[in-house]
């Protein structure tokens, strides 16, 4: 994907080897971009009132280098040749000095000439290869990322409307502001980074709590809308600096004393935005530095729905027909079943669903290695609140906001107020039946993948319970593969779940407070019903 170029208006600049009499260059135009002939990275001088292609200057970084003058003063050393009996020869280096109008831009200059100096590789950087196309270096993030995915990812977050859709999550954007105006003594006078920026409003916080600079990165175009953004808000703006790129690849020119983002996707780590968060840590962070958010959990915890499991069952009837247009689709039925349940479902659910108290794994963004990120192994331990069916596993995260001052959490919990993120449950095909007092293990495995996302891999067991059962055997296992991609969305209100009578007499006392009775076949789906399913999968 080619980068977008990077725009300053209303530079001076000059050549140092000019005589003295000639003025220099006001109100240009200095931009970093793509040569039209030969797709090398180039620093074109605009004079105003001329087009692009009409410029003054034209630098190829490949030979170039910045030296500081000033503080918003930059001497561009290049290497130049002349064409000598039709053969070319360099013979001399050209200095060309461009003056910006603000420090932040100043600094932004020195950014963007770092970033595209190091675009390229391949001997002369923008050099040719025998089959004309120019090797493009790859970052850590394009060595694990399939570049159609990463090209839908940056787009998506490029549009307002996304932005919007995360901005009007109070519950996400109020635990932010509130996190970093209560630790203002972690921000005043301090570097701040703020990692996949988005919209700025995380840059935009930090100002606000006094930090002395804030470099705001964001790779997709949403780096334009956030600057205006930013340089509409100027009390805040002059100290926010917005670097267009991936934080694997981009250069600062400072280390910085505390980590800003919201790299958190479904289950925590879809979109695996969490270790291009530990990167910038690596990269950028000073020691003892700090990160907001410090930890995040993923918590989970089995579940009963009898509704969303005959809900998901149903979808697959279609491919029981045996005359659809006199095409018999019977023998589709089976993937079509197994396919349903390979989406996870991303809802707000009723707590009372949970048949357990919930179990967590933390994930520590301060010491953790990005590596760790590839594949998470969690073993699974639960023992049975109620005697019901066990028809998945629900999850959720928080994460941690460890401030100097206050310690707040970010929830994503059933019972909370809903976030955008929802919970998720991961449903199996073939439940499990379970007493009260029963043991359920398992492992909750996730392998990462180059689509940005994870294969979850989903083992569940009922263990023997009772008097005289073997010492730690399996009654009955369910497994389960699904694509924390491709989810199914159900995004209704949370309905108002009561437990059936025979459940209630099985309960322990922790949880003999819930539900009173309510006949498990009301509001399922007509045409098909629990004992049905049973049969058509097999589970009676």
């Amino acid at each position: 994907m080619a980068s977008s170029p990077d725009l300053f208006p209303n530079v001076a600049f000059s050549d140092v080897s000019a005589p003295a009499d000639v003025p220099a260059a006001e109100g240009a135009t200095a931009a970093f971009g793509l040569g039209a002939a030969t797709g090398a990275p180039r620093l074109s001088l605009v004079k105003a009132g001329k087009a692009e292609a009409e410029s003054t200057v034209e630098i190829d970084l490949a030979d170039a280098q910045v030296f500081k003058l000033g503080p918003r003063e930059w001497l561009c050393v290049c290497d130049e040749s002349e064409a000598k009996a039709g053969v070319e020869v360099k013979s001399f280096s050209r200095a060309i000095k461009v003056v910006l109008r603000t420090e932040a831009e100043s600094k932004a200059f020195s950014l963007a000439f770092q970033r595209w100096k190091h675009q390229v590789i391949s001997g002369k950087a923008g050099e040719r290869l025998e089959n004309g196309s120019i090797i493009a270096s790859k970052s850590k993030f394009d060595t694990k990322i399939e570049a159609s995915s990463a090209k839908m990812y940056f787009h998506y977050y490029g549009q307002l409307l996304h932005q919007q859709n995360m901005l009007q999550d109070f519950v996400r954007t109020g635990t932010y502001y509130a996190a970093v105006m209560e630790n203002r003594s972690d921000f005043e006078g301090r570097i701040v980074v703020d990692v996949g920026a988005g919209s700025g409003i995380l840059s935009l916080f930090a100002a606000q709590a006094g930090a002395r600079h804030v470099y705001a990165v964001e790779a997709s175009e949403m780096a334009e809308h956030a600057q205006r953004l930013i340089s509409g808000n100027p009390s805040l703006g002059q100290r926010i600096t917005v670097i267009k790129g991936k934080v694997e690849e981009v250069e600062l020119p400072e280390k910085a004393d505390i980590l800003i983002s919201e790299p958190m996707g479904t289950l925590l780590v879809n979109e695996r935005m969490l270790e291009s968060y530990v990167i910038a840590r690596d990269r950028f962070l000073a020691p003892d530095g700090k990160m907001f958010p410090t930890t995040g959990r993923i918590h989970m915890a089995p579940f009963s729905d009898e509704y969303l499991y005959v809900e998901m069952a149903n979808k697959a009837l279609f491919w029981q027909q045996h005359n659809f247009f006199g095409v018999d689709l019977t023998p589709l039925h089976g993937s079509a079943f197994q396919g349903y349940f390979s989406q996870p479902v991303v809802d707000a659910f009723d707590p009372r669903l949970l048949i357990s108290p919930p179990t967590y794994h933390t994930l520590d963004f301060t010491s953790m290695k990005e590596e760790e990120l590839y594949e998470i192994d969690i073993p699974l331990s639960f023992v049975a609140s109620v005697g019901t069916r066990v028809h998945g596993l629900a999850c959720w995260f928080d994460v941690l906001f460890n401030g100097s001052t206050v310690q707040r959490w970010l929830t994503t919990a059933p019972g909370s107020p809903t976030t955008h993120w929802y919970q998720l449950r991961c449903v199996l095909s073939q439940p499990l039946y379970v007493m009260a007092g029963q043991e359920i293990t398992g492992r909750l495995h996730l392998v990462a993948h180059s689509s940005q996302s994870y294969t979850i891999y989903l083992t569940m067991s009922a263990k023997m319970w009772g008097v005289g059962a073997e010492q730690g055997g399996i009654l009955q296992t369910s497994t389960g593969k699904l694509e924390l991609k491709e989810p199914y969305y159900r995004l209704s209100q949370p309905q108002s779940y009561m437990l059936p009578q025979d459940q209630q007499q099985q309960q322990l006392p922790s949880l003999q407070a819930q539900g009173s009775e309510q006949q498990m076949q009301e509001g399922l789906s007509p045409g098909i019903t629990i004992d049905q399913v049973d049969q058509d999968c097999g589970l009676n």
